[in-house]
């Protein structure tokens, strides 16, 4: 059905990187949701008025807080494929993060909201009359929703979109609620002589798993716009395709800034044998810029020259790094220099430390000076840490 939908309605529908086809996909998964949320809504909040079922209206009102979701979505898309203009040079696909925080705030509202009626109801309860048209609906509502979840989590893979994972999640944790009620409605069916509220019980467990997903959703977006660490697959292609090149000795001092779907940038170091010709590593390193571009991938290299040919020197790197990584096995070291003078060597290296760490940078630094010097007592270090 996913694929059917997606060739009739989006052209060119295998192009996910072109910002059209992204805008067609948003607008076609955003219409189907709108139309089947409001539909759910129309159709429980018919049945819970009928019946006197707070948990079923408490449940429509989740649909109808979804189409509204899906309308804000819908927006953001439209927004999301403008060019890039002066005011905003990298674009404007941040914009889905936005949708995206919105989306969780109405999320949660909708949840206080029936969490305030149903305890209500719960202290002050009104036994809602038992129907089978209300069984009906809810596993009717049940399949669409999880129908609606695959959907928007299959197409916000293919497209990378931060909204739809958010709706996907928000419509399984729909299918969650929905069946709390339909066991609430099923038990009253089944067991007719029970009098006390299982409905407002079951009205609060939907409000809290409501609340829960909003918090969810919020606290995904957050990350994204505060700047979160690249995926481990965009890593793995940036160094790929640097490594595909021979003159490419080495990678370090990678950057990488997210400004939405298809809008990466990112800088790095690429180390190259210093006897190279200048003009013959410039163009490689452009050759690669222009590779990861077409990848979609903005990325700004610049050449590290580092010496290959003196055994000393790579001996005397190796023992450095040996030494440095008796501190932490997970240390790295990048641009190694020598430089000797007439009382004491400078030995000068940008060291690589982990988030994970633990130790200050005073701490760092004087472990490895004490380390080098157990080397040779001549040797200074002039080190410079880099966090990642």
């Amino acid at each position: 059905m996913t694929d059917l939908l997606c060739k009739l309605f989006v052209k060119n529908y295998k192009e996910t990187g072109d910002p059209r086809v992204r805008s067609s996909y948003g607008t076609l998964v955003s219409v189907v949701g709108i139309l089947l949320n409001l539909v759910l809504f129309g159709a429980k909040f018919l049945v819970g008025s009928l019946f006197g079922s707070v948990a079923v209206v408490a449940d429509a009102m989740n649909n109808l807080s979804d189409a509204g979701s899906q309308i804000i979505s819908l927006i953001s898309f439209r927004i999301s494929a403008k060019p890039a203009d002066r005011e905003h040079p990298f674009g404007h696909a941040r914009i889905e993060y936005v949708a995206s925080m919105i989306v969780a705030f109405l999320v949660l509202l909708i949840g206080v909201e029936l969490l305030k009626e149903s305890v209500t109801k719960l202290f002050h309860p009104v036994l809602p009359e038992r129907s089978w048209l209300s069984v009906a609906v809810l596993g009717g509502s049940i399949l669409v929703k999880l129908w609606l979840a695959f959907f928007n989590r299959r197409i916000g893979r293919r497209i990378d979109s931060a909204v739809m994972r958010a709706t996907a999640a928000d419509s399984l944790s729909d299918v969650l609620s929905t069946s709390a009620v339909l066991v609430a409605t099923l038990v009253l069916l089944l067991f007719p002589s029970l009098t006390w509220s299982l409905d407002a019980l079951m009205g609060v467990a939907v409000a809290i798993l409501i609340l829960v997903a909003g918090g969810k959703i919020l606290n995904e977006t957050k990350n994204a716009i505060l700047g979160q660490a690249p995926g481990e697959e965009v890593i793995a292609r940036i160094r790929a395709t640097v490594a595909e090149y021979p003159g490419a000795l080495g990678i370090h001092d990678l950057v990488v800034h997210n400004y939405g779907p298809g809008h990466i940038l990112a800088s790095l170091h690429v180390e190259v044998d210093g006897r190279e010709d200048m003009f013959v590593s410039h163009d490689m390193v452009d050759t690669i810029e222009q590779s990861l571009r077409r990848q979609g991938i903005e990325a700004t290299i610049h050449m590290d020259p580092i010496v290959t040919d003196d055994e000393s020197i790579n001996l005397l790197r190796a023992r450095v790094l040996a030494a440095v990584q008796e501190i932490d096995p997970a240390f790295q070291i990048h641009d190694f220099r020598y430089v000797e003078g007439v009382t004491h060597t400078n030995l000068i290296f940008d060291v690589v430390v982990p988030f994970e760490s633990k130790l200050s940078e005073s701490e760092i630094r004087r472990q490895i000076a004490d380390a080098v010097s157990r080397i040779d007592p001549s040797y200074f270090t002039v080190v410079t840490l880099d966090r990642g």
